[in-house]
């Protein structure tokens, strides 16, 4: 019987965790993981170290070449997909060599936005999203004493807090009226920015940058809407992502907000799956871990052959915002709508969001004791009358 070539387009958490499940399912075929990295699988979330320099490129791996010969996968590295022929089953590479494929997966990942503010494209304006975005960072970060963030999403924290750490003065911009708005509400948001402000941060909340000024090319601040200039050398934009879709897009793929797919994770062409960042379930892009581990699993089963479905996760976060612990699952009832049971004090913001004697929601700042069993009980709807006054 003749082996079948797979193709994987993306070597973050998806793609490598349905390459592993196709190996287990389907010992003899052959499969390729295309990269545009110039590294292997790596964890993201370290960066920050990296731009600290508390750790070397080769602490962040998370996967090592050998690990990839051992499984017998093609790696390749420094490749650019330009193409992608899902009736003729073939993707062109940008060196113009085309690859077939029986089955291919895209887990083409995402990339950082960059809203649409005049002098955006200026030297020392910089998104964190992959370790070249890392290196360039702390490149320039002996340049400037004073470093931006627009927007208060968490690998800009992270990067700003790694900066602080090197000496740095930090000032957070961010346009809505609280931090990590999709994990914390506003009690939430506030108890995290007082702890990060007696580190040294500076924020400026429901604030909207006008123009990141220069000279010569070179950034050296931002004006504010209100017309408040705030001085530096280096800008960091940490305001969301947007999936990959070009490919997809190019081999005439349903697309939406990211790859549609169906339970199975097939995409509308047949023997073509999506997972990940990239890979929209009905109707959400999930941009989580968790969730692209959970969808690279059942990707590489159904690729291989097997029944396997894809539920949903769980929308859950746990995560180091500047040293602090701070987790969220569910519904964070932002808005006050539900019950809710609170715990607080200097340093901790607890909260659960309860349904019908069903936690259908949390927040834990500065404390995550129990949430992964808090988070059981939201994935199982338990019903919790009894322990209602004792979880947190």
């Amino acid at each position: 019987m003749k082996t079948k070539a797979y193709l994987i387009v993306g070597n973050g958490v998806a793609g490598t965790t349905a390459a592993e499940t196709l190996r287990r399912q389907d010992p003899e075929g052959s499969i390729t993981i295309l990269s545009e990295e110039d590294i292997p699988f790596y964890y993201r979330i370290r960066l920050n170290e990296f731009i600290a320099g508390e750790v070397g490129e080769d602490k962040l791996s998370a996967k090592n070449e050998a690990w990839y010969r051992e499984q017998r996968f093609d790696l390749r590295l420094n490749t650019r997909i330009t193409g992608l022929d899902a009736a003729g089953k073939q993707l062109t590479v940008e060196a113009g060599e085309t690859l077939p494929f029986d089955r291919l997966l895209l887990a083409t990942g995402s990339h950082s936005f960059l809203p649409p503010i005049e002098g955006i494209d200026q030297q020392g304006v910089f998104a964190l999203r992959h370790i070249k975005d890392a290196r360039a960072i702390l490149a320039q970060a002996g340049k400037s004493e004073e470093v931006i963030l627009i927007g208060g999403g968490l690998l800009g924290l992270e990067a700003g807090n790694a900066l602080r750490r090197l000496g740095k003065k930090v000032t957070v911009v961010e346009f809505l009226p609280r931090l990590l708005p999709r994990q914390l509400d506003n009690k939430g948001a506030a108890r995290l920015q007082g702890l990060m402000e007696k580190m040294g941060f500076a924020f400026r909340l429901s604030a909207m940058t006008r123009t990141i000024t220069g000279n010569n090319g070179q950034a050296d601040g931002i004006v504010l809407e209100g017309g408040e200039t705030l001085p530096g050398r280096m800008v960091i934009v940490s305001a969301g992502v947007r999936a990959n879709l070009e490919l997809a897009k190019d081999g005439g793929l349903a697309c939406d907000k990211g790859i549609k797919v169906n339970d199975r994770l097939e995409t509308s062409a047949t023997d073509i799956y999506a997972a990940g960042d990239a890979a929209e379930h009905r109707g959400v892009v999930s941009g989580i871990w968790p969730a692209a581990m959970q969808q690279g699993k059942v990707a590489g089963a159904n690729m291989a052959g097997g029944k396997a479905a894809y539920q949903g996760t769980t929308m859950s976060n746990i995560l180091k915002v500047a040293g602090i612990e701070v987790a969220a699952a569910g519904n964070i009832d932002a808005e006050g709508r539900y019950e809710v049971q609170v715990v607080t004090s200097d340093t901790v913001y607890k909260k659960l969001v309860i349904e019908n004697n069903r936690i259908i929601g949390c927040i834990m700042v500065g404390d995550t004791k129990n949430f992964n069993t808090i988070t059981s009980y939201i994935t199982e709807q338990r019903d919790i009358g009894a322990l209602k006054n004792s979880l947190l």
